[in-house]
């Protein structure tokens, strides 16, 4: 009978077995798994193995010679079993779209497709819940999507910008756990600082505006950074934006970060085919969510006023004074 186990750290002597199941599947282990559940057979071959996440299953591969005997499904079962012990409600994961209708048949149902990737979720509906959590708008509405960490006067001067040019504008706010501020931090600074936008809508990201930092690449060959931009403007353009009658996205330009500037660039090549217009607007000079932190790493309050809005400021600088021990930041 094949011996089933998850452990936490992947004993050494598993290391070259692990790694070799890995790359005969094509993938390869990024390192940031949760727990690993590991197959084996009597006599100590690896089967199959796959992981945990955070909130999506990965690396998971099965030995060719062990195909077909549901090591697949006792690994994913394992893995689901225990993402609902960590408080997982409904994991998601990403494969190859060859291999949806192995998941299909494990309980798992397509979000977004590309020719590369095929996002997947452990439950029925589930953009459709979301969508349905959001306010409704009876018209055409206008997209910002940022992450605000925090929130500055270059995000209040695009929100201001593309509320402006619309009857109606939804902000979506990251929900990634990372970075120096709380999600439900971000969200509510944002909400904060365009409180006076009568018809400005500032919403969670939630599961489905996909993060870089939440994004697995273990089974991409070519081009990581590009498929995630493929794969979530995707998703927002076929699944989100007509839900909520998104036909424009507004965007700052960026001039120091490639990776930015690249997406900004398949912004604008791919949400058309969806009749979404992409608008991309100048940043103002000099302000930066990442010079806003690196003032408050260094206590240095009298420099941060004229980079945020006065909601953003007095949030901040009252946690600084009650957090702050030595030069280390600590948000609550």
């Amino acid at each position: 009978m094949p011996d089933l186990r998850i452990v936490t750290a992947l004993p050494l002597s598993l290391r070259p077995a692990y790694e070799a199941l890995l790359a005969s599947a094509g993938l390869r282990d990024e390192g940031d798994a949760d727990c690993t559940a590991l197959l084996s057979s009597d006599g100590g071959a690896l089967l199959a193995c796959g992981s945990v996440s955070g909130r999506v299953l990965k690396q998971i591969a099965v030995a060719p010679w062990a195909e077909g005997d549901g090591a697949c499904a006792r690994i994913v079962t394992a893995l689901l079993e225990e993402s609902a012990r960590r408080g997982v409600a409904h994991p998601f994961l990403y494969t190859k779209p060859k291999n949806a209708r192995l998941f299909r048949s494990l309980g798992f149902f397509p979000v977004a497709e590309t020719a590369d990737i095929l996002m997947m979720e452990h439950r029925r509906g589930g953009v459709e819940r979301y969508i349905a959590s959001l306010p409704a708008y009876d018209g055409e509405s206008g997209a910002v999507v940022c992450h605000a960490n925090p929130f500055t006067r270059g995000h209040r001067h695009l929100v201001e910008y593309a509320a402006a040019r619309c009857p109606h504008l939804y902000v979506f706010v990251l929900s990634e756990e990372t970075g120096d501020f709380p999600a439900a931090d971000r969200l509510e600074l944002v909400r904060r600082g365009t409180a006076d936008l009568p018809n400005v809508d500032v919403v969670p990201g939630g599961d489905y505006i996909i993060s870089r930092a939440t994004f697995p690449a273990y089974f991409l060959q070519g081009d990581p950074e590009q498929a995630r931009c493929d794969l979530e403007l995707t998703l927002f353009g076929k699944r989100i934006a007509p839900a909520l009658g998104i036909t424009r996205r507004f965007v700052g330009q960026e001039p120091y970060s490639p990776v930015t500037a690249r997406y900004n660039q398949r912004m604008q090549a791919l949400l058309p085919q969806w009749g979404i217009r992409v608008e991309e607007i100048p940043r103002l000079e000099g302000i930066s969510a990442s010079r806003v932190r690196q003032l408050l790493r260094q206590g240095r309050l009298a420099e941060l006023q004229p980079l945020v809005p006065e909601t953003t400021y007095a949030s901040v600088t009252n946690e600084v004074i009650t957090l702050v021990k030595d030069t280390s930041l600590v948000y609550s």
